[in-house]
């Protein structure tokens, strides 16, 4: 199994959002990135990033920057795979930013829980900007439907951490030759959301936030795992990007 990140831009959000209530007013960029599994029982993506069309047209105050090299194609590229080999993509969750290169992954299986579909074609009023891109998703397309933990495949595993979204999702992977990674999604949105517990400012469900970092901590200590946050820019900068990798 090798593991690859993907590089797919990045976009600017006040500090109150990424740790509620704290610094009102100061902006933070932080990347957006996506995650691809070269697994011996297939190929697999977990979050595809933003469409920069959508952002530029609906949420322009993010300030969006995406290269032509910064999407899905470009950087399936780099590692010699087209996107219509992919065979499954999950989403941790359906906002904006975690679904947007989905609509290059003709052939693949979505994965996904029915509660978390249906939040983001109902959503709720303070929900909409969030699920505001649902190209995502188009009726007849191949769709799994999730319940609970799920393994993947061999040391491919989600497990659910709901707060920020209704079904939100995190992703265990356990590769040949190195320490398991934990892909917390917008459950953590960087090591100081963890280290504080202090949730993001933009949720569902505070309570529930707040156990998603519990769970998260204590599945990286079950499986001495590392823990990779969603949206913090220095240690993304340090982490190795696509076409490097993790694993064997």
């Amino acid at each position: 199994m090798k593991i690859y990140l993907l590089d797919l831009g990045s976009l600017v959000i006040d500090r109150s959002d990424v740790l509620w209530h704290i610094d009102v007013g100061t902006a933070v960029r932080f990347p957006v990135y996506g995650v691809y599994v070269d697994h011996p029982e297939g190929k697999f993506i977990f979050d595809t990033g933003y469409d920069l069309d959508h952002v530029n047209k609906v949420l322009p105050f993010e300030l969006p920057e995406q290269t032509p090299e910064q999407t899905i194609p470009a950087q399936l590229a780099k590692i010699g795979v087209r996107p219509e080999e992919i065979n499954y993509v999950i989403n941790s969750h359906f906002h904006f930013d975690h679904v947007g290169g989905n609509r290059f992954l003709t052939n693949a299986t979505l994965l996904t829980s029915k509660l978390e579909l249906r939040s983001s074609l109902v959503p709720e009023p303070f929900e909409r900007l969030g699920y505001s891109d649902l190209s995502f998703y188009t009726r007849g397309m191949k769709v799994e439907y999730l319940e609970g933990d799920v393994e993947l495949a061999k040391g491919l595993s989600l497990f659910q951490t709901a707060g920020h979204t209704i079904g939100h999702l995190s992703m265990l992977a356990e590769p040949e030759g190195r320490r398991p990674m934990i892909f917390a999604g917008d459950a953590a949105y960087t090591y100081e959301t963890l280290d504080r517990m202090i949730i993001g400012g933009f949720h569902l469900d505070p309570i529930d936030s707040i156990s998603a970092l519990k769970r998260i901590k204590a599945v990286a200590k079950q499986h001495d795992a590392e823990i990779f946050p969603s949206h913090e820019m220095e240690p993304w900068l340090k982490w190795k990007h696509a076409p490097e990798f993790y694993g064997a």
